[in-house]
């Protein structure tokens, strides 16, 4: 007799995986949530009243190779809150909260323990940013993956108020730049650096006293989640444009959210950047421009304000705990919109 068992898929340890999870999801629900963890799917209803036209926002993304890293080192706590803040950051700078959020886990043969590791992780993203784990998917796919590995996918689901909508139309020449710290990689950038530590032999266990710490801690540090701090940041001072810096670095994502006949100038000494940044240029000879369309070089964030406005949101940020620097100016241009370093 064969089983499915012997095949490589082990439904109680499946179950058992729910159960571990469903503690963790239970801290982040909120209050429109209709449904538990469990069901065939997950069931959210927007408050009647709260809003007079909304729209639904939704986001999806991975974690990318930084993966590899964190099997490698065996750390799986902190790759689930990149899943989160990959998706909710990306519909944020609409100026949408986010609602709710799905994990997809995928792996040849499944642990529950290291899975738990990495949903605690998921849930401590919704918590940051205030949406709910409502669900997911876990997949057992014997021969699929190698011993050990997975991969995830998120989805998350947000909603603004369509006059509320940020979409970049109202940016102006003379409008200013600001660009908020990230924690270093965030998600973005890891084949290139996994490159550089194959390449030169770098150790990540090793303290790195540039760094102040081991260089796979420095490329483990989670994703920044800003969805709280750039939304009321909205509330606070009129918000023209914010932009995600993930894969393509500053080039490849903040012109996106300027209008055509228009570039963005930015200072790249206004703001400080981690020394990883400096580290991995400086060991893997990497020129200046591969860094800035590979890598988010120490802005994770950036929101295009009304000159007027420049002070009050620097100070709103700072209120928030965020560092955030004036970097530069939107000016008049032509065609596409474009990005230039000053």
């Amino acid at each position: 007799m064969t089983t499915y068992r012997e095949a490589g898929v082990d439904i109680d340890e499946g179950d058992r995986l729910v159960e571990l999870i469903k503690p963790m999801a239970r801290r982040t629900m909120r209050p429109e949530v209709v449904s538990g963890i469990g069901g065939f799917g997950g069931l959210f209803a927007l408050p009647p009243g709260k809003y007079r036209e909304p729209v639904l926002v939704s986001g999806t993304d991975g974690v990318g190779t930084k993966l590899k890293l964190a099997f490698e080192l065996d750390r799986h706590e902190t790759v689930g809150i990149d899943l989160v803040a990959m998706s909710v950051n990306d519909i944020a700078v609409c100026g949408a909260e986010p609602l709710f959020f799905l994990d997809y886990y995928a792996t040849g043969r499944l642990d529950a323990g290291a899975a738990a590791k990495v949903v605690q992780g998921i849930a401590e993203g919704c918590r940051q940013s205030g949406c709910t784990l409502i669900g997911g998917e876990t997949a057992e796919m014997p021969g699929f993956y190698a011993k050990g590995e997975y991969d995830l996918a998120g989805f998350a689901v947000g909603v603004v108020e369509r006059s509320q909508i940020i979409d970049g139309t109202k940016v102006r020449p003379g409008d200013a730049i600001v660009g908020i710290a990230s924690t270093g990689l965030h998600s973005n950038g890891f084949s290139l650096a996994r490159k550089i530590v194959e390449k030169m032999k770098l150790s990540l266990s090793a303290p790195v006293p540039e760094l102040g710490r081991p260089l796979g801690e420095a490329l483990l540090e989670p994703t920044r989640i800003y969805t709280r701090e750039v939304l009321s940041l909205a509330q606070a001072v009129e918000v023209r444009a914010l932009a995600h810096i993930t894969g393509g670095g500053l080039p490849g994502n903040l012109p996106r959210t300027l209008p055509d006949d228009t570039r963005a100038v930015l200072r790249p000494g206004s703001w400080k950047r981690p020394p990883l940044f400096d580290f991995l240029a400086a060991q893997g000879a990497v020129p200046e421009p591969e860094m800035y369309s590979t890598f988010n070089m120490g802005l994770g964030m950036t929101a295009v304000v009304p000159a007027a406005q420049l002070a009050p949101a620097l100070e709103h940020l700072a209120r928030c705990g965020l560092a955030a620097w004036h970097v530069g100016e939107v000016v008049a241009g032509s065609g596409p919109a474009t990005l230039e370093l000053a």
